[in-house]
């Protein structure tokens, strides 16, 4: 076939993409990140490896021979590419609905929830690769290990087995369309939609599985998981005991296995039991699951360290719904002296939706001596809620009595952050979508060795060499 994916860039549109072009079939598409200029992304250079052609998101991309035509729910109904799918005749498709075919034609492991999802995937994976299963896995973050010892982008990989491990979406309602050997669900928060009709959407993907496995702990889940086998950080028929966390990983025992792994944060190791709890069904013993997760070098733009710089940490972290925020800046904490945080929201539904939510979460776990520097809305194209915006959160912030700092331009809040920083410090650069927020990380890097030196008299630093340490 030849298939075009509009929105290739995104991530599981671009997994898709790898996957149907390693099996044979030619594949095209459009990104309105290549209409706006982004022409150097390391994606697009994957993409590209893989003999996929790709096109800015203007019609040009699509032709007679164009047999199908793949889109995600970011996709607007005017959009040029669709109207020219609509005059060619080309059968348009949606994304979950193409997964939704892989999902049927494998034993696929789904995993779910409103926060933890790809990390989970990828745990899941590597379990059941190190387990010489040999499984497939299609996810929503490039896994580090695929991307060291496989030499691909990391999203997707093709194994030998019938399993196949999947990230199941409930932003836009389709995990329901998924029926899947086995479901995971790690827990139920708001975000993208109101709670009843998330609630309705795990019920219904409960129900389309083979097996499930739920978080006990998880007060929005237990309608849906009634009668499933659970997990939980706490109890549960899997849960984890002897718990000890710091700033750089966990230990815990499950059943008497030690287990340990090297990322941080409490809620990587519910992450982790749920794998575990995963595998467990799948017959991997817990001693070989232990050593799959010691191994495990987690996944891009999760707690990702850009760089020390005088005893000053950048660590760049795709969280951005309320919860994840909290969970990631908990972890910091366990790094760090203080915690200076900058956050690009990425969705003006999101700031609609969960401006209350932010500001509760935020108010928790930035504390007396922490900071947050909060800019604009992203903003890739398209269809923009009129009147919404992030200083929403931010005056509530203020009431709150955070200290919080707002600048729709983030080049000024680069400034205040490393001038603020203080060595033992963790900065923290957190958001979606964007794919600039890696290099913002990086510059503001280089932006806290500048302010060091201003700050630093003595004589090496006046001779133009700096005397601190700094690691890449």
């Amino acid at each position: 076939m030849k298939i075009h994916f509009i929105g290739i860039g995104g991530v599981g549109m671009s997994a898709l993409a790898q996957l149907h072009a390693m099996g044979g079939d030619t594949v095209t598409g459009s990104d309105r990140l290549i209409s706006k200029g982004y022409n150097d992304l390391a994606l697009w250079d994957y993409l590209t490896k893989l003999n996929i052609k790709l096109f800015p998101q203007d019609g040009s991309g699509l032709d007679k021979n164009t047999n199908l035509v793949v889109l995600s729910s970011a996709i607007e109904p005017d959009n040029p590419e669709l109207q020219k799918a609509k005059e060619l005749d080309i059968p348009v498709m949606h994304r979950s609905e193409l997964l939704a075919k892989h999902v049927a034609e494998h034993r696929t492991i789904a995993v779910s929830g409103t926060s933890g999802k790809s990390t989970t995937t990828a745990m899941v994976y590597e379990i059941l690769a190190y387990a010489g299963k040999s499984p497939s896995v299609i996810t929503g973050a490039a896994i580090l290990s695929l991307q060291k010892e496989q030499g691909v982008f990391g999203n997707v990989y093709k194994g030998a087995s019938d399993l196949l491990v999947i990230e199941a979406d409930e932003s836009d309602g389709s995990i329901v369309k998924y029926h899947p050997y086995l479901g995971l669900c790690l827990n139920l928060r708001k975000d993208h939609k109101e709670i009843d009709v998330l609630q309705g959407f795990f019920t219904q993907f409960v129900k389309n599985c083979q097996k499930a496995i739920v978080n006990v702990e998880e007060e929005n889940l237990k309608s849906a998981g009634a009668g499933c086998k659970t997990f939980g950080l706490h109890r549960g028929d899997i849960h984890p005991e002897n718990i000890r966390a710091n700033g750089f990983g966990s230990d815990f025992e499950i059943n008497g296995q030690k287990f340990h792994l090297n990322i941080p944060g409490l809620h990587n190791v519910a992450n982790a039991t749920a794998a575990v709890a995963a595998a467990l069904e799948c017959e991997v013993d817990l001693k070989t699951a232990a050593a799959a997760l010691q191994k495990f070098s987690g996944i891009a733009r999760r707690f990702s360290s850009i760089g020390t710089y005088n005893n000053i940490e950048v660590i760049d972290d795709f969280a951005h719904n309320p919860h994840k925020l909290h969970a990631t800046i908990d972890a910091a904490h366990l790094r760090g002296k203080r915690v200076l945080a900058f956050y690009q929201p990425h969705a003006f539904a999101s700031i609609k939706l969960l401006t209350p939510e932010y500001v509760e979460n935020l108010s928790q776990c930035i504390g007396p001596t922490d900071g947050l520097w909060l800019t604009e809305v992203y903003y890739p194209g398209g269809t923009i809620p009129e009147g919404v915006t992030s200083k929403s959160v931010y005056e509530g912030l203020k009431a709150n009595g955070v200290n919080v700092h707002f600048d729709a331009c983030r080049e000024h809040l680069l400034a205040e952050m490393a001038a603020a920083a203080q060595p033992g410090d963790i900065l923290l650069v957190l958001g979606a979508r964007d794919p600039t927020l890696t290099d913002f990380a990086k510059k503001l890097l280089h932006t806290i060795e500048k302010k060091q030196k201003e700050k630093c008299t003595c004589k090496t630093c006046m001779l133009g060499n700096c005397c601190m340490a700094y690691t890449k």
